[in-house]
Protein backbone atom coordinates (compact mmCIF):
# COMPACT_ATOMS: atom_id res chain seq x y z
CA UNK A 1 0.00 0.00 0.00
CA UNK A 2 2.22 2.36 0.67
CA UNK A 3 4.64 1.82 -2.76
CA UNK A 4 1.19 2.48 -4.64
CA UNK A 5 1.01 5.99 -2.56
CA UNK A 6 4.20 6.39 -3.15
CA UNK A 7 3.69 5.85 -7.12
CA UNK A 8 0.49 8.02 -6.84
CA UNK A 9 2.26 11.02 -5.56
CA UNK A 10 5.33 11.21 -7.91
CA UNK A 11 3.00 10.98 -10.70
CA UNK A 12 1.48 14.32 -9.43
CA UNK A 13 2.54 17.49 -10.98
CA UNK A 14 5.08 19.62 -9.28
CA UNK A 15 4.55 23.59 -9.91
CA UNK A 16 6.78 26.11 -8.66
CA UNK A 17 5.38 27.86 -5.61
CA UNK A 18 6.14 31.39 -7.43
CA UNK A 19 3.88 30.22 -10.67
CA UNK A 20 0.85 32.14 -11.17
CA UNK A 21 -2.48 29.73 -10.02
CA UNK A 22 -3.92 29.05 -14.20
CA UNK A 23 -6.42 26.90 -15.65
CA UNK A 24 -3.52 24.60 -16.85
CA UNK A 25 -3.64 23.47 -12.41
CA UNK A 26 -6.68 22.07 -12.57
CA UNK A 27 -8.27 18.89 -13.86
CA UNK A 28 -12.00 19.85 -14.68
CA UNK A 29 -14.57 17.42 -13.93
CA UNK A 30 -17.56 18.31 -14.55
CA UNK A 31 -20.28 21.24 -14.67
CA UNK A 32 -22.51 21.34 -12.19
CA UNK A 33 -24.12 24.76 -12.22
CA UNK A 34 -24.56 28.07 -13.94
CA UNK A 35 -26.01 31.78 -13.16
CA UNK A 36 -26.67 35.20 -14.39
CA UNK A 37 -22.87 35.96 -14.09
CA UNK A 38 -21.21 32.68 -15.08
CA UNK A 39 -20.92 28.80 -15.00
CA UNK A 40 -19.67 26.82 -11.98
CA UNK A 41 -17.86 23.43 -12.58
CA UNK A 42 -15.69 20.86 -10.43
CA UNK A 43 -12.43 20.81 -10.38
CA UNK A 44 -9.33 18.91 -8.45
CA UNK A 45 -6.04 20.64 -8.33
CA UNK A 46 -3.70 18.86 -10.01
CA UNK A 47 -0.79 19.00 -7.53
CA UNK A 48 -2.36 18.63 -4.24
CA UNK A 49 -5.74 16.64 -5.44
CA UNK A 50 -8.05 18.85 -3.24
CA UNK A 51 -11.32 19.47 -5.38
CA UNK A 52 -12.89 22.91 -5.53
CA UNK A 53 -15.65 24.36 -7.74
CA UNK A 54 -14.85 26.81 -9.96
CA UNK A 55 -17.08 29.58 -11.21
CA UNK A 56 -15.81 30.85 -14.81
CA UNK A 57 -17.43 34.03 -16.43
CA UNK A 58 -16.90 35.37 -20.38
CA UNK A 59 -14.89 38.41 -20.74
CA UNK A 60 -16.87 39.37 -23.55
CA UNK A 61 -20.22 38.60 -22.27
CA UNK A 62 -19.61 40.34 -18.80
CA UNK A 63 -18.37 43.84 -21.32
CA UNK A 64 -21.67 43.36 -23.41
CA UNK A 65 -23.85 43.62 -20.52
CA UNK A 66 -22.16 45.74 -18.87
CA UNK A 67 -21.40 43.38 -15.57
CA UNK A 68 -17.73 44.45 -15.17
CA UNK A 69 -18.25 46.55 -12.39
CA UNK A 70 -19.94 43.37 -10.55
CA UNK A 71 -17.76 41.11 -10.86
CA UNK A 72 -14.81 42.93 -9.80
CA UNK A 73 -16.93 44.34 -6.81
CA UNK A 74 -17.39 40.50 -5.96
CA UNK A 75 -14.15 39.53 -5.99
CA UNK A 76 -12.88 42.37 -4.63
CA UNK A 77 -15.27 41.42 -1.75
CA UNK A 78 -13.90 37.47 -1.86
CA UNK A 79 -10.62 37.98 -1.14
CA UNK A 80 -10.86 40.51 1.85
CA UNK A 81 -13.43 37.99 3.66
CA UNK A 82 -13.32 34.03 4.88
CA UNK A 83 -15.89 32.65 7.73
CA UNK A 84 -17.07 28.87 8.38
CA UNK A 85 -20.79 29.50 6.75
CA UNK A 86 -19.59 31.43 3.64
CA UNK A 87 -18.11 29.51 0.57
CA UNK A 88 -14.69 31.28 0.45
CA UNK A 89 -12.27 32.38 -2.34
CA UNK A 90 -9.26 29.95 -3.03
CA UNK A 91 -7.59 31.13 -6.34
CA UNK A 92 -8.51 33.91 -8.87
CA UNK A 93 -6.85 34.33 -12.62
CA UNK A 94 -7.72 34.53 -15.90
CA UNK A 95 -7.15 33.66 -19.83
CA UNK A 96 -8.31 35.44 -22.94
CA UNK A 97 -11.54 34.51 -22.64
CA UNK A 98 -12.11 34.28 -19.29
CA UNK A 99 -12.12 34.64 -15.62
CA UNK A 100 -11.95 32.15 -12.94
CA UNK A 101 -12.60 32.00 -9.58
CA UNK A 102 -11.94 28.93 -7.45
CA UNK A 103 -14.18 28.34 -4.25
CA UNK A 104 -14.90 25.94 -1.49
CA UNK A 105 -16.78 22.59 -3.08
CA UNK A 106 -19.76 22.08 -1.41
CA UNK A 107 -21.19 19.11 -2.17
CA UNK A 108 -24.77 18.80 -1.09
CA UNK A 109 -26.72 21.03 -3.17
CA UNK A 110 -28.33 24.70 -2.57
CA UNK A 111 -31.72 24.73 -0.68
CA UNK A 112 -33.86 25.68 -4.38
CA UNK A 113 -32.58 22.00 -5.54
CA UNK A 114 -34.10 20.86 -2.28
CA UNK A 115 -37.03 22.56 -2.20
CA UNK A 116 -37.25 21.18 -5.94
CA UNK A 117 -36.79 17.56 -4.58
CA UNK A 118 -39.99 18.43 -2.61
CA UNK A 119 -38.02 18.10 0.58
CA UNK A 120 -40.08 18.50 3.75
CA UNK A 121 -37.53 20.57 6.17
CA UNK A 122 -38.52 20.37 9.71
CA UNK A 123 -38.92 23.04 12.24
CA UNK A 124 -35.41 22.40 13.94
CA UNK A 125 -33.56 22.04 10.45
CA UNK A 126 -34.56 25.71 8.83
CA UNK A 127 -34.12 27.14 12.92
CA UNK A 128 -30.39 25.56 11.82
CA UNK A 129 -30.11 27.34 8.88
CA UNK A 130 -31.61 30.48 10.49
CA UNK A 131 -28.64 30.62 12.95
CA UNK A 132 -25.89 29.48 10.44
CA UNK A 133 -27.37 32.88 8.01
CA UNK A 134 -27.16 34.60 11.20
CA UNK A 135 -23.53 33.97 12.28
CA UNK A 136 -22.45 35.04 8.10
CA UNK A 137 -24.71 37.55 8.55
CA UNK A 138 -23.28 39.08 11.83
CA UNK A 139 -19.90 38.60 10.49
CA UNK A 140 -20.54 40.24 7.27
CA UNK A 141 -21.86 43.10 8.74
CA UNK A 142 -18.53 43.56 10.75
CA UNK A 143 -17.14 44.02 7.26
CA UNK A 144 -19.83 46.83 6.09
CA UNK A 145 -21.05 43.93 3.73
CA UNK A 146 -24.67 44.23 2.48
CA UNK A 147 -25.26 40.80 0.96
CA UNK A 148 -28.66 42.02 -1.23
CA UNK A 149 -29.36 38.46 -2.72
CA UNK A 150 -29.62 36.24 0.33
CA UNK A 151 -32.11 33.56 -0.86
CA UNK A 152 -32.46 29.03 -1.31
CA UNK A 153 -30.43 29.55 -4.35
CA UNK A 154 -27.45 31.14 -2.88
CA UNK A 155 -27.24 28.99 0.02
CA UNK A 156 -25.51 25.88 -0.15
CA UNK A 157 -25.26 22.69 1.83
CA UNK A 158 -21.89 20.48 2.77
CA UNK A 159 -21.53 17.09 2.86
CA UNK A 160 -23.03 16.85 6.45
CA UNK A 161 -25.88 19.60 5.71
CA UNK A 162 -24.60 22.99 7.26
CA UNK A 163 -25.48 25.89 5.30
CA UNK A 164 -23.03 28.25 3.45
CA UNK A 165 -23.89 31.23 2.35
CA UNK A 166 -22.61 32.28 -1.80
CA UNK A 167 -23.22 34.78 -4.54
CA UNK A 168 -22.02 38.48 -3.62
CA UNK A 169 -22.32 39.65 -7.13
CA UNK A 170 -24.47 42.32 -6.19
CA UNK A 171 -23.34 42.79 -3.10
CA UNK A 172 -22.25 46.08 -1.94
CA UNK A 173 -19.50 47.82 1.17
CA UNK A 174 -21.08 50.65 3.19
CA UNK A 175 -19.10 52.89 5.53
CA UNK A 176 -20.29 53.71 8.72
CA UNK A 177 -23.05 56.12 8.82
CA UNK A 178 -23.57 55.64 5.17
CA UNK A 179 -26.78 53.45 3.59
CA UNK A 180 -27.55 51.79 0.39
CA UNK A 181 -29.83 53.20 -2.28
CA UNK A 182 -29.65 50.82 -5.80
CA UNK A 183 -32.40 48.75 -6.17
CA UNK A 184 -30.73 45.78 -6.21
CA UNK A 185 -31.80 41.97 -5.06
CA UNK A 186 -33.98 39.55 -6.31
CA UNK A 187 -37.63 40.73 -5.99
CA UNK A 188 -39.42 38.41 -3.99
CA UNK A 189 -36.72 38.42 -1.20
CA UNK A 190 -36.49 41.76 -0.90
CA UNK A 191 -36.87 43.71 1.73
CA UNK A 192 -39.76 46.47 1.85
CA UNK A 193 -37.17 49.61 2.51
CA UNK A 194 -35.73 48.63 -0.65
CA UNK A 195 -38.15 49.35 -2.75
CA UNK A 196 -39.98 52.25 -0.51
CA UNK A 197 -36.53 53.72 -1.22
CA UNK A 198 -36.76 53.48 -4.67
CA UNK A 199 -40.01 54.47 -5.27
CA UNK A 200 -40.73 57.68 -2.48
CA UNK A 201 -36.75 58.78 -2.44
CA UNK A 202 -36.73 57.74 0.93
CA UNK A 203 -33.17 57.59 3.34
CA UNK A 204 -32.37 54.37 1.32
CA UNK A 205 -31.34 50.95 3.59
CA UNK A 206 -28.97 48.81 5.36
CA UNK A 207 -28.38 45.73 6.70
CA UNK A 208 -31.75 44.80 7.77
CA UNK A 209 -32.31 44.11 3.97
CA UNK A 210 -30.62 40.58 4.50
CA UNK A 211 -32.70 39.46 8.12
CA UNK A 212 -35.96 39.97 6.24
CA UNK A 213 -34.50 37.57 3.20
CA UNK A 214 -33.53 35.31 5.88
CA UNK A 215 -37.27 35.23 6.97
CA UNK A 216 -38.49 34.71 3.29
CA UNK A 217 -36.36 31.88 2.88
CA UNK A 218 -37.03 30.32 6.55
CA UNK A 219 -40.94 30.64 5.61
CA UNK A 220 -40.81 28.84 2.16
CA UNK A 221 -38.46 26.42 3.62
CA UNK A 222 -41.30 25.53 6.03
CA UNK A 223 -44.58 25.92 3.74
CA UNK A 224 -43.34 24.96 0.08
CA UNK A 225 -43.92 28.52 -0.95
CA UNK A 226 -43.19 32.24 0.37
CA UNK A 227 -45.14 34.55 2.62
CA UNK A 228 -46.22 37.42 -0.48
CA UNK A 229 -46.97 36.51 -4.13
CA UNK A 230 -43.91 38.29 -5.63
CA UNK A 231 -42.76 37.71 -8.82
CA UNK A 232 -39.57 39.04 -11.14
CA UNK A 233 -42.22 40.85 -12.91
CA UNK A 234 -44.02 42.43 -10.25
CA UNK A 235 -43.84 46.04 -10.50
CA UNK A 236 -42.28 47.70 -8.31
CA UNK A 237 -44.74 50.57 -7.08
CA UNK A 238 -47.39 47.63 -6.62
CA UNK A 239 -44.87 46.10 -3.99
CA UNK A 240 -44.78 49.09 -1.67
CA UNK A 241 -48.98 48.85 -1.11
CA UNK A 242 -48.58 45.32 -1.03
CA UNK A 243 -46.46 45.64 2.18
CA UNK A 244 -48.75 47.82 3.71
CA UNK A 245 -51.83 46.09 2.92
CA UNK A 246 -51.21 42.18 2.86
CA UNK A 247 -50.69 40.29 6.00
CA UNK A 248 -48.34 37.00 6.43
CA UNK A 249 -50.53 33.59 7.23
CA UNK A 250 -48.75 31.08 9.53
CA UNK A 251 -49.92 27.58 9.65
CA UNK A 252 -51.01 26.79 12.97
CA UNK A 253 -49.02 23.64 13.09
CA UNK A 254 -46.18 25.53 13.60
CA UNK A 255 -44.73 25.95 16.71
CA UNK A 256 -45.11 29.51 18.68
CA UNK A 257 -41.54 30.10 18.99
CA UNK A 258 -41.15 29.66 15.32
CA UNK A 259 -43.86 31.71 14.11
CA UNK A 260 -43.09 34.35 16.84
CA UNK A 261 -39.57 34.41 15.37
CA UNK A 262 -40.49 34.73 11.95
CA UNK A 263 -43.17 38.05 12.88
CA UNK A 264 -39.62 39.08 13.90
CA UNK A 265 -37.53 38.42 10.89
CA UNK A 266 -40.62 39.50 8.46
CA UNK A 267 -41.19 42.88 10.30
CA UNK A 268 -42.25 45.38 7.79
CA UNK A 269 -40.66 48.37 9.58
CA UNK A 270 -36.83 48.07 9.64
CA UNK A 271 -36.29 49.00 13.03
CA UNK A 272 -38.39 46.82 14.73
CA UNK A 273 -36.79 43.70 12.62
CA UNK A 274 -34.88 41.20 14.30
CA UNK A 275 -31.41 42.26 12.57
CA UNK A 276 -28.21 41.54 14.74
CA UNK A 277 -27.11 38.42 16.34
CA UNK A 278 -27.75 40.27 19.87
CA UNK A 279 -31.54 39.92 18.83
CA UNK A 280 -31.41 36.34 17.60
CA UNK A 281 -29.75 35.01 21.01
CA UNK A 282 -33.05 36.75 22.37
CA UNK A 283 -35.80 34.99 20.28
CA UNK A 284 -37.52 32.15 22.88
CA UNK A 285 -37.38 29.98 19.35
CA UNK A 286 -33.53 29.65 20.06
CA UNK A 287 -33.13 29.71 23.61
CA UNK A 288 -31.92 26.28 23.47
CA UNK A 289 -29.16 26.99 20.75
CA UNK A 290 -25.15 26.74 22.29
CA UNK A 291 -23.81 29.11 19.88
CA UNK A 292 -20.55 28.50 20.57
CA UNK A 293 -21.09 25.04 19.20
CA UNK A 294 -22.73 25.93 16.37
CA UNK A 295 -19.95 28.14 14.96
CA UNK A 296 -17.90 24.94 14.92
CA UNK A 297 -20.12 23.26 13.14
CA UNK A 298 -20.39 20.89 16.39
CA UNK A 299 -24.88 20.89 16.11
CA UNK A 300 -25.98 18.24 13.70
CA UNK A 301 -28.12 19.08 11.02
CA UNK A 302 -31.59 17.94 10.80
CA UNK A 303 -31.30 17.24 7.12
CA UNK A 304 -28.45 15.40 5.68
CA UNK A 305 -28.17 15.26 1.50
CA UNK A 306 -27.61 11.89 0.17
CA UNK A 307 -24.06 11.12 -0.40
CA UNK A 308 -24.55 8.63 -3.24
CA UNK A 309 -25.74 11.40 -5.57
CA UNK A 310 -24.81 14.61 -7.44
CA UNK A 311 -27.16 17.34 -5.96
CA UNK A 312 -27.28 19.39 -8.94
CA UNK A 313 -29.42 19.60 -13.06
CA UNK A 314 -28.08 17.35 -14.61
CA UNK A 315 -28.63 19.19 -17.46
CA UNK A 316 -26.23 21.87 -17.04
CA UNK A 317 -23.14 18.70 -18.20
CA UNK A 318 -24.96 17.83 -21.10
CA UNK A 319 -25.20 21.79 -22.12
CA UNK A 320 -21.96 22.21 -21.64
CA UNK A 321 -20.89 18.82 -23.80
CA UNK A 322 -23.80 19.25 -26.13
CA UNK A 323 -25.18 23.06 -26.50
CA UNK A 324 -21.50 25.23 -25.18
CA UNK A 325 -19.90 26.22 -28.55
CA UNK A 326 -16.99 27.28 -26.82
CA UNK A 327 -16.64 24.23 -23.55
CA UNK A 328 -14.03 24.60 -21.06
CA UNK A 329 -12.62 21.36 -21.49
CA UNK A 330 -11.42 21.92 -25.21
CA UNK A 331 -10.24 25.25 -24.17
CA UNK A 332 -6.61 24.32 -23.95
CA UNK A 333 -6.95 23.41 -27.59
CA UNK A 334 -9.09 26.02 -28.88
CA UNK A 335 -6.81 28.99 -27.20
CA UNK A 336 -3.46 27.16 -28.68
CA UNK A 337 -4.72 27.35 -32.18
CA UNK A 338 -5.79 30.87 -31.56
CA UNK A 339 -2.60 31.96 -30.46
CA UNK A 340 -1.00 30.18 -33.19
CA UNK A 341 -2.96 31.78 -35.83
CA UNK A 342 -2.29 35.63 -34.16
CA UNK A 343 1.63 34.63 -34.07
CA UNK A 344 1.25 34.06 -38.06
CA UNK A 345 -0.76 37.60 -38.26
CA UNK A 346 1.92 39.26 -36.05
CA UNK A 347 4.70 37.85 -38.57
CA UNK A 348 2.35 39.75 -41.06
CA UNK A 349 2.98 44.05 -40.63
CA UNK A 350 0.19 44.66 -42.63
CA UNK A 351 -2.02 42.65 -40.46
CA UNK A 352 -0.75 43.70 -36.92
CA UNK A 353 -0.61 47.03 -37.86
CA UNK A 354 -4.44 46.92 -38.26
CA UNK A 355 -5.13 45.12 -35.27
CA UNK A 356 -7.47 46.33 -32.60
CA UNK A 357 -5.93 49.21 -30.57
CA UNK A 358 -7.54 47.60 -27.39
CA UNK A 359 -6.84 44.13 -28.26
CA UNK A 360 -4.12 43.77 -25.44
CA UNK A 361 -6.91 44.48 -22.65
CA UNK A 362 -7.66 40.46 -23.00
CA UNK A 363 -4.29 38.99 -22.86
CA UNK A 364 -3.80 36.88 -20.13
CA UNK A 365 -2.90 38.71 -16.87
CA UNK A 366 -3.44 37.37 -13.20
CA UNK A 367 -6.42 38.24 -11.44
CA UNK A 368 -5.06 37.82 -8.24
CA UNK A 369 -2.03 35.78 -7.41
CA UNK A 370 -2.48 32.70 -5.45
CA UNK A 371 -0.13 31.15 -2.45
CA UNK A 372 0.35 28.43 -0.92
CA UNK A 373 -0.04 29.93 3.02
CA UNK A 374 -2.33 32.63 3.59
CA UNK A 375 -0.70 35.87 4.46
CA UNK A 376 -0.79 37.28 7.34
CA UNK A 377 -2.35 40.49 6.19
CA UNK A 378 -5.90 38.73 6.25
CA UNK A 379 -6.53 37.86 9.75
CA UNK A 380 -8.81 34.09 9.99
CA UNK A 381 -12.30 34.37 10.44
CA UNK A 382 -12.97 30.60 10.60
CA UNK A 383 -12.47 27.78 8.76
CA UNK A 384 -9.18 26.42 7.52
CA UNK A 385 -8.91 28.21 4.19
CA UNK A 386 -4.84 28.38 3.20
CA UNK A 387 -4.00 29.94 -0.38
CA UNK A 388 -5.44 32.96 0.11
CA UNK A 389 -5.27 36.20 -2.32
CA UNK A 390 -3.86 39.38 -3.15
CA UNK A 391 -5.03 41.99 -4.53
CA UNK A 392 -2.14 43.16 -6.70
CA UNK A 393 -3.67 42.18 -10.37
CA UNK A 394 -7.43 43.14 -9.86
CA UNK A 395 -6.63 47.06 -10.53
CA UNK A 396 -4.18 46.46 -13.58
CA UNK A 397 -6.82 44.18 -15.13
CA UNK A 398 -9.65 46.28 -14.38
CA UNK A 399 -8.08 48.82 -16.26
CA UNK A 400 -7.54 47.01 -19.13
CA UNK A 401 -10.65 45.57 -19.00
CA UNK A 402 -12.40 49.11 -18.73
CA UNK A 403 -10.17 50.40 -21.57
CA UNK A 404 -11.93 47.79 -23.69
CA UNK A 405 -15.83 49.00 -22.60
CA UNK A 406 -14.58 52.40 -23.64
CA UNK A 407 -14.16 50.90 -26.80
CA UNK A 408 -17.25 48.66 -27.40
CA UNK A 409 -20.08 50.93 -25.50
CA UNK A 410 -20.46 54.70 -24.90
CA UNK A 411 -21.50 54.16 -21.33
CA UNK A 412 -22.19 52.23 -18.38
CA UNK A 413 -26.20 51.42 -18.77
CA UNK A 414 -27.12 50.72 -15.08
CA UNK A 415 -29.35 47.71 -14.86
CA UNK A 416 -31.74 48.08 -11.86
CA UNK A 417 -32.52 44.48 -11.29
CA UNK A 418 -28.11 44.59 -10.75
CA UNK A 419 -27.22 47.85 -10.36
CA UNK A 420 -24.02 48.45 -8.66
CA UNK A 421 -24.02 49.85 -5.35
CA UNK A 422 -24.46 51.75 -3.16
Amino acid sequence: MGSSMSAAAARRPVFDDKEDVNLDHFQILRAIGKGSFGKVCIVQKRDTEKMYAMKYMNKQQCIERDEVRNVFRELEILQEIEHVFLVNLWYSFQDEEDMFMVVDLLLGGDLRYHLQQNVQFSEDTVRLYVCEMALALDYLRGQHIIHRDVKPDNILLDERGHAHLTDFNIATIIKDGERATALAGTKPYMAPEIFQSFVNGGTGYSFEVDWWSVGVMAYELLRGWRPYDIHSSSAVQSLVQLFSTVSVQYVPAWSKETVALLRKLLTVNPKHRVSSLQDMRAAPALAGVLWAELSEKKVEPGFVPNKGRLHCDPTFELEEMILESRPLHKKKKRLAKSRSRDSSRDSCPSVSAARHPAASALAPQPLLRGGGQRPSCLPSSGGSHGARLCLRGLRVISLRVCALVCVHVCAFRVCMCLSVPV
